[in-house]
């Protein structure tokens, strides 16, 4: 079972944070103490960053047979596995995400040490041509001391893609979990250690951003910044990697757009529209915010669209029967009723939802009902700003041109959607929005096997895949000399040689 009480993970083992402090986390369905959390803050980074220097520089992980790394990892999956239950609950207790999302999403997480194990153990160093006498063979060498930045919304999943190719590839991490969903990340450190890691490869300390986030990032013993988050944060990161002269990778904020074309039948539309805009309360990065539709078609799948919306079951998030949760927070239900304020105001049409739902089971929780908004425009707030929420606006288009047009007209393009039944017009479209990743008559699919990055404001870099794999790692080109003739530079008989 999940204790309730959670401490740091440090070098092998859960500790107290060095002065004592804890937090607390909400469960927003509720607004109860869920779990109380040791608070880690700018010395209880520096124990774990100590910790996994001393692992990466003198420990056994980085020179350890990618096989015997690859067979921890994998026991680590299926400890995870058979816990897929129990962690559902607590991160659905920490987010509010229904808990059928949340055990599905914790069962696929395992996936991610599976997979890299693999690209860990079938990875090949290189022999390159070399003019001359020369053997030069390149080898992938771990980077050293990764910190990794987490997020509350999918707290084990965004922090198992940092994790996985990290370790596989033989580097040691500091986590800094997000203070709102600390638990999962921790349990993933507990896994790790029970499947055989050793000693300071995985540190977890949870904290705030200004002391444990802000102590990471700019810390100068660490080689490598990973970080999930929104735009300015990662902003911030960035510049502290500069300083510092270290590789980040950052996947932010997001405003994705989903093209609805005319030959799409309305319910297969809609219901696809409702999966990208709503799943999770609609907090995530690639939540289908921005629906473009075929002036055609738009009339009808409006009318559909807010009746397949006002079916969604809202409740508390525990129950099997619930399809959607609360929002995360008071802060963050504040600011979602701003923004749709923000649309009426500008002139925008609410169809339903915009509203906190009240009565029960909503009385305690931070519950809004799902909302379509209509008669939008490209200057107003909601159609500029990540709402993280059940928010989501609908939009005509008259050809192609427009729909492309539309769907590039925003900061952020790290997700996108084409629906159509004309499989040359799905590729061509694809091809032209500039967007991280595109789904063909789908939404919010994911493997460990399919690159993950955004273009503009959506960040750096991209996570998983072979590349995310070798981003972990450094090049390190070795040159042996194979010629029998002895060579002296400065010898004054010796013919001078430039090459």
């Amino acid at each position: 079972m999940i204790k309730q009480d959670q401490l740091l993970w440090i070098d092998g083992r859960e500790v107290a944070a060095l002065d004592g402090g804890t937090l607390e986390v909400e469960n927003p369905a509720t607004t109860q103490i869920a779990f109380v959390v040791a608070r880690g803050r700018g010395p209880d980074i520096d124990a774990a960053v100590d910790a996994a220097r001393r692992a990466h520089d003198h420990g056994p992980w980085p020179r350890m047979h990618p096989r015997e790394r690859g067979r921890i990892l994998r026991t680590a999956a299926e400890i995870l596995r058979s816990r897929k239950e129990s962690i559902g609950e607590v991160e659905t207790a920490c987010v509010g995400r229904p808990l059928r999302e949340m055990v599905q999403q914790v069962g696929r997480a395992p996936d991610w040490l599976d997979f890299f194990a693999s690209v860990a153990e079938t990875q090949e160093d290189l022999v390159v041509p070399a003019s001359g006498e020369l053997m030069n063979y390149v080898r992938r060498v771990p980077l050293g001391v990764v910190g990794a930045i987490t997020p509350w919304n999918h707290p084990l999943l965004i922090t198992m893609k940092k994790v996985a190719p990290a370790l596989a590839a033989g580097n040691t991490m500091v986590v800094k979990p997000s203070e709102v969903a600390p638990v999962a990340p921790l349990e993933l450190a507990r896994a790790l250690v029970e499947a055989g890691i050793p000693d300071g490869v995985i540190n977890v300390v949870p904290g705030f951003g200004t002391d444990a986030g802000k102590a990471l990032t700019e810390h100068d013993r660490i080689d490598r910044i990973d970080l999930t988050g929104g735009t300015e944060t990662g902003r911030q990161v960035a510049a502290a990697a500069g300083r510092n002269l270290i590789p980040v990778q950052a996947e932010l904020g997001g405003k994705a757009p989903v093209l609805i074309f005319d030959d799409v039948p309305i319910d297969i539309a809609v219901a696809g529209a409702t999966f990208a805009s709503f799943v999770a309360s609609g907090q995530s990065c690639i939540a289908g915010t921005r629906l473009l539709v075929h002036e055609r078609s738009i009339d009808a799948f409006v009318e559909k669209l807010v009746e397949r919306t006002q079916l969604i079951r809202v409740g508390d998030p525990m129950q099997p029967e619930a399809q959607m949760g609360p929002v995360v927070s008071q802060r963050q239900l504040d600011r979602i009723l701003g923004l749709v304020e923000s649309a009426r105001a500008e002139g925008a049409r609410v169809l339903c939802g915009g509203e906190r739902l009240a009565g029960h089971p909503f009385e305690r929780g931070y519950f809004i009902a799902p909302t379509v908004i209509t008669d939008v425009h490209q200057d107003m707030r909601i159609m500029r700003e990540e709402v993280f929420g059940p928010v989501v606006s609908v939009q005509p288009f008259a050809d192609e041109d427009e729909a492309v047009a539309l769907a590039n007209d925003a900061d952020f393009g790290l997700g996108a959607a084409v629906w159509t039944k004309d499989l040359t017009r799905a590729h061509v479209v694809a091809h032209r929005i500039r967007s991280g990743t595109v789904w063909i008559n789908d939404h919010h699919r994911i493997d460990p096997a399919s690159p993950w990055g955004g273009f503009k404001d959506s960040g750096i870099g991209s996570e998983n895949g072979v590349e995310a794999f070798n981003d972990y790692t450094a090049a390190q080109s070795v040159l042996v000399n194979l010629s029998r003739t002895p060579f002296d530079w400065f010898g004054s008989s010796e013919e001078l040689r430039y090459s």
